[in-house]
């Protein structure tokens, strides 16, 4: 059986546009809308008119514009949880503009299997993955970006203890924690009260969403090396820097040959 609920993307878009055009071709055909944030930190002077031409060649327009001091992942959150309570009782694909969602069958099933249940929010795991030797690809929107980034593993968390879980989708009402990494129903962290058992959760054994993270580009370096500088608690500054300082320290890449990263193939 497969629900016939409405289903909404939303994202925020802070400084890559070029990713969040292969972004939205990976998940147009699973959701009925799409909203887009824009996050302008004023790094970027080009960014929202850069937006509006990516989001033209799939016929959207940017749903916000924020204006706000960059890094701050607290704001990044808020963004979110605002843009998912205007319509509390739709399901929400929640995706950073560099995560790409493999379910593990239909999403329709899911959300399906999750009305019958009481089941509120789905979760799953980073994959990080990376070019040719631990390399930091250049994207462009001709990119193949499966063919570019065709190594997957997991090496945030062993390198700076960098979350890995994700909420993936969840009823509007559902917020979610800096990061997207839990979620709050009330004024409970779903973690702190439950963990991977909460009532209100998809249960794991039933299916964990892969989060392909493409956060690795050519832009990574610039952007870790900024917000390890910020020295602000809001930007998780410390984490950055011990993941810029490692990939320093390795030659400017990934040591993808290190057994407890878990890489392999997957192109």
């Amino acid at each position: 059986m497969v629900s016939k609920s409405p289903k909404n993307l939303v994202t925020v878009c802070g400084h890559n546009p070029n990713m969040l055009y292969h972004m939205i071709g990976h998940y147009q055909d699973i959701v009925d809308d799409v909203f887009v944030n824009v996050y302008d930190n004023g790094k970027n002077k080009n960014l929202v008119g850069e937006v509006e031409d990516v989001l033209s060649h799939y016929g959207l327009k940017i749903y916000n514009i924020s204006k706000h001091p960059p890094y701050d992942w607290n704001h990044v959150t808020h963004l979110y949880n605002e843009t998912k309570r205007t319509k509390p009782d739709d399901w929400w694909v929640i995706s950073d503009d560099d995560e790409f969602h493999e379910y593990p069958k239909p999403i329709e099933e899911i959300i399906y299997d999750c009305e019958e249940n009481g089941w509120d929010f789905v979760s799953g795991g980073f994959l990080d993955r990376l070019g040719v030797n631990g390399t930091f690809p250049k994207i462009n929107r001709d990119s193949n970006i499966w063919e570019k980034f065709p190594l997957g593993g997991f090496f945030r968390e062993p390198i700076s203890n960098a979350c890995p879980n994700k909420i993936v989708l969840s009823k509007g009402y559902i917020d979610v924690t800096p990061g997207q990494h839990f979620a709050v129903i009330g004024d409970t962290d779903t973690w702190k009260e439950r963990g991977w058992n909460h009532p209100k959760r998809y249960p794991i054994e039933k299916g964990f969403v892969q989060v392909h993270h493409f956060k690795w580009d050519s832009t990574v370096l610039d952007r870790l090396k900024e917000v390890s500088e910020t020295k602000k608690d809001y930007s998780y500054w410390k984490e950055y820097r011990k993941m810029y300082r490692a990939i320093q320290l390795n030659d400017w890449k990934i040591d993808v040959k290190k057994s407890e990263f878990l890489f392999v193939n997957v192109k």
